[in-house]
């Protein structure tokens, strides 16, 4: 799966969490948060169908939990990743 589209799967099981939009989760409640989604949904199709009924029934409260997925996502993935005792560090290309 290409990043742009894991990024998005990502954003879109965080939507159809049970989070508040309104709180500032840590890493661990993210990733348990998109876990049980992914899990309650079905699978990021499930997902996909929550985020659009909410847009389709609810836009006013839809719009800015969306952007609160992504930017959630998004500053999880600005931190460098902490390497491990037996993991390689991801490769990074020079732009």
């Amino acid at each position: 799966m290409a990043l742009d589209h894991l990024i998005t799967a990502r954003a879109a099981a965080l939507f159809a969490s049970d989070l508040p939009y309104q709180w500032h989760p840590g890493e661990a409640a993210v990733e348990a948060a998109i876990s049980g989604a992914l899990t309650a949904c079905g699978g990021v199709d499930g997902c996909v169908s929550v985020l659009a009924a909410a847009y389709g029934d609810h836009p006013e409260t839809a719009v800015p939990r969306m952007r609160w997925a992504r930017q959630t996502i998004d500053a999880m993935r600005s931190v460098a990743p902490v390497c491990r005792v037996g993991q390689q560090t991801p490769a990074v290309s020079a732009r």
